[in-house]
């Protein structure tokens, strides 16, 4: 596994080796060992997998404290823009984000730590997503930023008539305007 850093600490892109051959290919996507020793020790406790078709975007979701989540995120049919947004209050990188393009072809991963908001914008007709997280899933602590905040400068790579929100990803506020308890002096996880 190739581990990339992101421009923002605690970001990071996975790239596995794929081993390809007359057959098709073959390549280890999670590797507790790997991750542990090249990232930073962690216990995944929950997968999650969703269909969306072109257009979706889903986001910018993060689960309050103290039912917070890291989240390793990959896409298995199809391409999506994976996006991270650095919600940890007091961070040199506040508001900043990173997107980066996962696909069944270049197989990346993207592991998104405690302390930001994710979502992602559906590039192609279906795109199947999975994702791996260190905490349950609490529907009451359910929090998210307003995907088309003009300050986190997005470009989802959608055409605005073409977008698909849920009509909870609608009523997210801009960044500035949310109440959001993260602080990047505490230890997330």
């Amino acid at each position: 596994m190739n581990v990339i850093e992101t421009e923002i600490p605690g970001l990071f892109i996975l790239e596995p080796r794929v081993f390809r051959d007359s057959r098709g290919y073959f390549y280890e996507s999670f590797s507790q060992r790997d991750f542990d020793e090249k990232i930073r020790p962690i216990q995944f406790v929950q997968d999650n997998e969703s269909m969306s078709t072109y257009g979706v975007m889903r986001g910018l979701h993060y689960q309050k404290m103290p039912y917070s989540q890291s989240k390793l995120v990959r896409c298995t049919k199809g391409t999506v823009l994976d996006v991270a947004v650095d919600v940890r209050h007091g961070s040199p990188t506040f508001g900043k984000h990173v997107a980066v393009v996962l696909s069944d072809e270049n197989k990346r991963q993207f592991f998104i730590p405690r302390g930001f908001a994710h979502g992602f914008s559906v590039l192609t007709d279906v795109a199947v997503f999975q994702y791996k997280c260190d905490n349950f899933y609490h529907p009451e602590s359910e929090g998210g930023i307003c995907l088309t905040d003009p300050d986190l400068e997005i470009d989802w790579r959608i055409p605005a008539a073409s977008a698909i929100l849920s009509e909870k990803d609608l009523t997210y506020k801009a960044l500035k305007d949310s109440s959001i308890d993260f602080r990047y002096e505490d230890k997330l996880y």
